[in-house]
């Protein structure tokens, strides 16, 4: 189904400059919060204790939190979990304190402060080294597969395409990671997986593009690159809109209605889906054509006498 009822005319590549400097600056402003803030890790990193207690009717957060920071656990995460009668406590790891016992002392601490009885669920406690070896292998899965995916570009596009479809991929993972730094967001499992999966849904559309510029360099020989290149953009405008909106839609619903556990992995979700869609449109194709990408990159030579060989065959 097509979103236009004709083809769009968008000059995308009249305003690239803008686009790219746009880009330069999000970036720059990204590394620099990394640097300087660096990322919120969840205790599946840093390791800690998790607790989550259930009462018989709803409670209320803030007073949770203030009689647990008078308690000595400054540092603790207090959300619903689910429904408004259970609780979820994170707390960092605690020196001098046993995390057999520490349960016990929270949920002591919680029925200091409610005329309601909770009542211990779960308790889970991560070690630092394992939350050390967790992120250390997050961070090297996430560079094999921008590896995987430049051989793969390279082997199926031309090497301009391949390094504009990884620079457009680590310009939306730097973005989203930056945003996570500046706004100091817990950045857990759940958010890893959801950069792993933004750097799928931002390659598959820039192969979507990709594919319409090659296809349309060996059919449009004639026309300038920037010419080809806008006039890819706009047959694969539709598709890209479609596909973005409908993802969308989903994953603000997630965001809503699907509780706090997933809360981080849809907002990694979203900046990701915008960023991705917007470096499908700019930074790849911008990028490629930085590199000189012309129709004779992308269509063979004829050597000459050639033709008057396979004749006489």
């Amino acid at each position: 189904m097509q979103f236009f009822k004709e083809e769009p005319h968008f000059d995308f590549m009249g305003v690239r400059k803008i686009a790219i400097t746009i880009s330069i600056l999000m970036v720059l402003a990204s590394i620099g919060a990394l640097a300087t803030k660096g990322l919120s890790f969840g205790l599946d990193f840093t390791g800690g204790t998790l607790i989550e207690v259930g009462y018989s009717k709803d409670v209320d957060l803030p007073p949770i939190r203030a009689a647990l920071e008078k308690a000595g656990f400054r540092d603790a995460v207090v959300q619903h979990f689910g429904t408004a009668q259970d609780v979820l406590v994170r707390i960092a790891p605690q020196e001098g304190q046993n995390a057999n016992l520490l349960g016990d002392k929270v949920l002591k601490v919680l029925n200091g402060i409610s005329g309601d009885h909770a009542k211990m669920r779960r308790q889970e406690f991560v070690g630092p080294q394992v939350g050390s070896e967790l992120r250390d292998d997050g961070g090297l899965a996430m560079l094999i597969a921008l590896g995987c995916i430049l051989l793969y570009v390279m082997a199926r596009f031309e090497y301009r395409f391949a390094l504009g479809s990884i620079i457009a991929l680590l310009h939306d993972v730097t973005i989203t990671l930056g945003c996570f730094a500046l706004f100091q967001w817990d950045f857990d499992l759940t958010v890893l997986a959801a950069v792993l999966a933004v750097i799928g849904y931002s390659l598959n559309d820039t192969i979507v593009v990709f594919d319409r510029i090659r296809e349309n360099f060996r059919k449009l020989r004639r026309l300038p690159p920037t010419e080809v290149v806008n006039r890819s953009l706009n047959q694969t405008l539709s598709r890209t809109i479609m596909t973005s909106f409908t993802t969308m839609l989903v994953v603000v619903a997630m965001f809503l209605f699907g509780g706090q556990l997933i809360h981080s992995f849809a907002l990694a979700l979203m900046i990701g889906i915008f960023v991705g869609t917007y470096s499908s449109i700019y930074v790849a194709s911008t990028l490629a054509l930085a590199m000189n990408i012309t129709s004779n990159s992308l269509v063979p030579v004829k050597k000459e006498g050639e033709g008057a060989e396979q004749k006489m065959l």
